[in-house]
């Protein structure tokens, strides 16, 4: 089935060859068949790491190299129990770096593939949306503008198709495609005029093609690597995080190296002191950071895909907890992208049309009296140019889901409620194509706000338009009244006028229908020659309603400090009367039209930016604008695109948000973030993650460096106040294994605390570790360094057993810092209040920890391990009352918090 040569085919050649027919594509069976024999149509993406591989890069961590030096030189000087604690702690560190870096790297190819571009085709005889990678040779697939190309192509349809092939040739600009060529002999790729090319762009026009080849068999398979959707970059978070825990790392050493001589100047044995710093040192040392850190943003990506929402690019998690301003489109977004034709204006009257969703029933009523659609010229008319000039299709679907009723559009949903509309008056698309087909187009773009078709009649040919009403009227000559054509007089241009304004005023989105006969058909139709003396049909009307979580979201949004912003291609009417029912303004003084956008400054529109919600009748060249206005006024912007042109503004916002149901590619590709169900409360919820996952990191680096501080500072003090050391080296490696993994691991995935979406936005360049923590990291760690160093003097006068005291702060210390995670569980509300068990890994954690600490002191064998002594049920009793000290401190330091914030 191979043939390099295919541009020196005729198409149906091509099709013979390929087994494939060009109108009704493959069954599934071949499909299916074709599938197993040439596998799936992806590019060989880079091999990754073995599991061997990812173990030993554990091992590269430069606080992970101080722990081996340590394991090392304790063989070296007979410590061999205390080596094999430090080995079995870097070897359980390393197991879970390697666990959590598999499991990621599995979550971000589930991820990959969720994000993945589409492919529309032809298989049995239907237009079918499937995933690019599930493409075999002989699929017939339909192209589009915003389109990658999916699959080397030979062309069989082409409507002023071009397509931007720098990617593949370097070429520039977009090359003009022909599917009638056939070429003789060699032809350089960047000539193939009738052929396209996986991974390439469509910019323009519309097209259908053949797959001839796929995967690594195509042009871009055999010369360039897989484009990479995932970026493999540090955030600037983990960048910090690595950074901190260096200076951390040093600064332990330093302090270390001090206990060591100090030990050394009192006498203590050279063995001893040194073992006990190295100890003190893998204590102290928070080796867990990167790796926790690794575990929080992995399960925080699985969370936002759950809520909708797919993250491309790590750093926008952390950019999202800072987001001030969500600019979002309109339709789909705010609205439930269902949209549904209710009134009409033609023939100087209203008429209703009832009916529900995409479901192609409903009846015509002129005031209250039903009529037939077919006895009235000019509705039918109308309805006939909306179904002709359009790109969507109606089909039922087998099974029934929700808010779609059996019914679905495959195409834009405006297009799709015009199709809808002419079904409910038995005119479908299918029976009108048969008898005027559709010869040439110009497709609808954004600059000109116009949409036309040329088709055969009555011997001759007729060029049917659609498209923004003040644009279509501008260019109308005549109208169609009363089943005439008449000169379009002044009188009939105001009565439209109102008609648009009163349809508007109503929230409807409004699209004027025209019509132009041709006497010949033009070999390559341009709009100033087609587009002009048109005879006007009428208006439509559609509505698409508020997504009733949108209105919600809307709400959080306000309480949380960002201020949503609308931008819509809708008349002014139209949008404020969304507007309003959404919740976005109060008064109009909130709107600007993409026409007022154009005679402000750069300057004027920094300050008027401040103040506007409500963006109507712009274009997506405009967004790059308001996105540059809003971002220099200090603002953290999120932007939603989901067309060719939003790839700039996409690009140039904080937070790029594309449309995983409407978005191009091309949008797809440019964004930071996809969102699966195209809903703003998906971009709010997105949010929300974010500050959950900021605010967890913040939790786990607060426990982490009040205990690991404490530790440093209990021997520390113990020797400078001429006490023994309170901590063997070997139990301060059992702290280590106990407090460091497992509970600062639950904190990392804490539940939201009640008012996280009420906090004003995060500063982004706040550091992590702030004025506030730093104090509360330094009275948690004074209060535990009390506690300890008071039960083990306690111990010492009472027993006069330095064993027995030991195991006294030992207990107390590891008791404490398990309670500590509890209390680092919300920086402002008590653990009481957001409930004792509700973070179900904490109590797990916790209590695998506590169980292990109980091990050590009541089995034998292990006693002698860890050099630690039987407690009595009294002794256990001054434990926990020592151990609850520094909890009690860190609750009663919230109140005090809570009124310094409030």
């Amino acid at each position: 089935m191979e043939n390099k040569n295919w541009y020196t085919l005729q198409s149906t050649e091509a099709a013979e060859i390929l087994k494939t027919h060009l109108s009704k594509g493959l069954s599934s069976e071949v499909a299916q068949q074709r599938l197993k024999e040439y596998g799936y149509n992806e590019l060989e993406a880079k091999k990754g790491p073995t599991l061997f591989e990812m173990f030993l890069n554990q091992f590269k961590d430069f606080l992970v190299l101080i722990l081996i030096a340590a394991s090392i030189v304790s063989i070296f000087v007979g410590e061999v129990i205390d080596s094999v604690v430090i080995i079995f702690i870097v070897i359980l560190n390393a197991i879970l770096g390697v666990a959590q870096e598999y499991k990621a790297n599995k979550a971000l190819e589930a991820l990959k593939k969720m994000a993945a571009p589409e492919a529309k085709v032809i298989r049995d005889s239907t237009v079918q949306v499937i995933p690019a990678r599930e493409l075999v040779p002989g699929d017939v697939v339909l192209l589009e503008a915003g389109n990658y190309v999916p699959a080397d192509l030979r062309l069989v349809e082409s409507v002023n198709l071009k397509i931007d092939e720098s990617a593949l040739t370097g070429e520039s600009v977009p090359v003009e495609k022909n599917a009638e060529v056939v070429f003789s002999g060699e032809v350089p790729l960047g000539d193939r005029t009738n052929c396209a090319f996986m991974g390439t762009v469509v910019t323009y026009g519309r097209g259908k093609g053949l797959v001839v080849s796929t995967g690594m068999r195509t042009e871009i398979g055999l010369i360039a690597k897989m484009l990479e959707t995932y970026q493999e970059e540090l955030t600037p978070l983990q960048k910090k995080l690595e950074q901190t825990g260096k200076v951390l790392g040093i600064a332990s050493l330093v302090i270390c190296g001090v206990v060591f001589t100090m030990g050394l100047l009192r006498d203590i044995p050279f063995l001893e002191m040194f073992m006990t710093a190295i100890s003190l040192a893998v204590a102290a040392i928070p080796e867990g950071l990167p790796a926790i850190m690794t575990i929080v943003l992995a399960l925080g990506l699985q969370r936002m895909v759950k809520r909708n929402a797919i993250i491309k690019k790590l750093h926008a998690v952390e950019t999202l907890g800072s987001t001030t301003v969500i600019c979002s489109d309109k339709t789909g977004t705010l609205t439930q992208n269902q949209m549904t034709a209710t009134k009409i204006f033609t023939d100087g009257q209203f008429i209703s049309i009832t009916g529900e969703g995409y479901k192609p029933f409903g009846e015509f009523y002129i005031n209250d009296t039903k009529i037939d659609p077919k006895s009235n010229q000019s509705l039918e008319l109308l309805l006939k140019i909306g179904a002709l000039c359009n790109d969507s299709k109606l089909e039922e679907i087998s099974q029934e889901q929700e808010n779609q009723k059996g019914w679905r559009i495959i195409g834009d949903p405006t297009e799709g409620a015009l199709v809808v509309a002419a079904a409910k008056a038995g005119l479908l698309v299918e029976e009108l194509d048969k008898k005027e087909p559709r010869l040439k187009e110009i497709p609808f773009d954004s600059d000109r706000k116009l949409m036309t078709t040329i088709h055969p009649s009555n011997g001759k040919y007729v060029a049917y338009v659609k498209g923004a009403p003040d644009v279509l009227l501008s260019r109308s000559a005549y109208i169609f009244k009363a089943g005439k054509v008449m000169p379009l007089g002044q009188e009939d241009i105001e009565t439209i006028a109102s008609a648009n304004k009163e349809m508007a005023s109503q929230a409807l989105r409004v699209l004027a229908l025209a019509y132009r006969p041709l006497d010949s058909l033009p070999d390559e139709p341009k709009s100033d020659d087609i587009e002009k003396e048109l005879v006007f049909v009428g208006l439509i009307g559609m509505i698409d309603p508020p997504r009733p979580e949108a209105i919600e979201a809307i709400k959080v949004c306000k309480q949380a400090g960002i201020r949503p912003v609308m931008i819509t291609g809708d008349h002014r009417d139209t949008a404020v009367a969304i507007a309003k029912e959404l919740g976005l303004i109060d008064n109009e003084s909130e709107v600007l039209t993409g026409a007022e956008l154009d005679s402000l400054t750069d300057e004027e529109l920094l300050q008027k930016s401040k103040e506007v919600a409500v963006y109507a009748r712009v274009s997506p060249v405009h967004k790059l604008r308001i996105v540059d206005a809003i971002r220099n006024n200090g603002h953290i912007v999120a932007m939603t695109g989901d067309g060719v042109n939003d790839a700039p503004a996409l690009k140039k916002a904080d937070i790029g948000v594309a449309m995983g149901i409407t978005g191009t590619d091309v949008a797809k590709e440019t964004a930071d973030m996809i969102l699966v169900d195209d809903n703003f409360a998906s971009i709010v919820a997105a949010v929300e993650e974010g500050r959950v996952i900021y605010s967890n990191i913040r939790k786990f680096i607060f426990f982490l460096l009040s205990c690991n501080i404490a530790e440093i500072l209990i021997i520390f003090l113990s020797m400078l106040i001429g006490l023994p050391i309170p901590l063997k080296p070997i139990q301060l490696l059992w702290i280590n294994v106990l407090t460091d993994a497992l509970p600062a691991l639950a904190l990392g995935v804490e539940k939201k605390e009640p008012d996280i979406m009420q906090r004003p936005p995060r500063k982004p360049e706040e550091p992590i570790i702030d004025r506030l923590m730093r104090w509360q990291i330094v009275i948690q760690s004074i209060f535990m360094t009390l506690s300890v160093i008071g039960v083990f003097i306690f111990a010492l006068k009472t027993t006069a057993n330095l064993e027995k005291a030991r195991t006294f702060a030992f207990t107390t210390l590891i008791f404490s810092e398990l309670l500590r995670a509890y209390s680092s569980r919300s920086e402002t509300y008590s653990v009481f209040q957001i409930g004792l068990f509700t973070n179900r890994f904490m109590v797990l954690g916790s209590l695998i920890s506590l169980g292990l600490l109980l091990a050590v002191i009541y089995i034998p064998f292990l006693r002698t391990i860890f050099d630690t002594t039987y407690l009595n049920f009294t002794e256990m009793d001054i434990v926990i009352l020592f151990g609850l000290i520094p909890f009690t401190a860190a609750e009663i330091s919230k109140i005090f918090l809570r009124k310094t914030k409030a």
